[in-house]
């Protein structure tokens, strides 16, 4: 593909971006009332203890009480549930979720039984220690939210007025990031390919794009975010976009689009606009560690709304782990305080 067909295609994506936002807004509204009715569905098969577990007040400080290590959490597990609940509790999630994004979600799950075989059956290792939440009362003009969480897996979703809804923070990771030997599902990667798009991205850099895009010789031990309710901007390093040729551009664009297709496509259109609205000229790609495959390695993906960071590190760099936060937007604060200004 020569240099002009590849502009006219990015000019293509952003247009089409613009052009399907009109249509998404109403969608946004079809998701919010498909996740309620989810919800409620899945509410009216619990019993009255189950629903003591399951459901939070709107303003409990738990709604905001994420993690991705395996601990104890509070909300309803999968392995509490009986197989009618669980069914309806995966359909639930499933109202979040693209068809790529929720067959990663499982297969995260999945691995659980994995590191229970090796880690010699330990206890700790459970496919079904997932934790469903709901906070509020779910409906299709109520301001409510839900949560999927576990070890490696932190689905956040806000829905304000039954109308807009927020999906981050969102967190992926792996273990075993590749499964290898002679067991049975030798050979799989769960989230290989947000590795291998980084890794072509950085592997297409010359010699002085990668003097901007390398910001440490060494991969941090994890992803830089903390695991609090908001954010702030990591250090401001990296290579601009703009300094990036079509084809690298496309490239990171791509590695944006792994982290927002997760979720449903009308709103990862939603979370598109917002980049581009913020201005994508100003997104930066960082990288630390080397760039060898099976070596410590990290990087992320920086703009003036979001940060996606990818860290590689652990397990002799098999253990990745994923994440996607939204400076303003996180567990929908933006949304509720332009819905409060509008309302006020």
């Amino acid at each position: 593909m020569n240099k002009t067909s590849i502009r006219c295609l990015i000019s293509t994506i952003a247009c089409s971006s613009s052009l399907f936002f009109a249509a998404s807004v109403a969608s946004a509204h079809e998701s919010a009332q498909e996740m309620a009715q989810a919800a409620n569905t899945l509410l009216a098969a619990l019993d009255d203890a189950e629903k003591a577990k399951a459901v939070f007040a709107w303003d409990s400080e738990e709604r905001q009480n994420w993690h991705f290590i395996p601990k104890d959490r509070n909300g309803l597990t999968l392995k509490d549930m009986s197989n009618e609940q669980r069914h309806l509790a995966y359909v639930l999630l499933s109202t979040g979720m693209s068809h790529v994004g929720y067959q990663k979600a499982l297969t995260i799950m999945s691995l659980e039984q994995v590191l229970h075989e090796l880690e010699n059956n330990s206890p700790t290792r459970d496919t079904v220690k997932y934790y469903f939440s709901i906070f509020g009362t779910p409906g299709n003009d109520n301001t409510w939210g839900w949560r999927v969480e576990g070890h490696h897996l932190s689905l956040n979703f806000t829905i304000i007025k039954g109308k807009k809804v927020s999906a981050t923070p969102t967190f992926f990771g792996a273990n075993p990031g590749i499964i290898q030997g002679d067991h049975r599902r030798a050979g799989l990667r769960t989230l290989g390919k947000e590795e291998d798009l980084g890794r072509e991205l950085f592997a297409s850099l010359n010699p002085e794009q990668m003097k901007q895009a390398v910001i440490e010789a060494e991969a941090p031990n994890d992803v830089l975010t903390p695991i609090v309710p908001k954010v702030e901007p990591l250090a401001n390093t990296g290579i601009l976009y703009t300094d990036l040729n079509e084809e690298q551009k496309l490239q990171l664009e791509k590695v944006i689009d792994i982290y927002v297709s997760r979720i449903r496509p009308e709103l990862a259109e939603s979370d598109w606009k917002k980049i581009r609205d913020a201005g994508i000229n100003n997104v930066r790609f960082a990288w630390a560690g080397p760039g060898e495959i099976g070596a410590p390695h990290y990087y992320r993906v920086q703009g003036p709304t979001f940060v996606m960071e990818w860290a590689n590190v652990q397990n002799g760099a098999n253990h990745p782990h994923s994440v996607w936060r939204d400076f303003d937007n996180d567990f929908g604060a933006d949304l509720l305080r332009k819905h409060l200004a509008e309302e006020h």
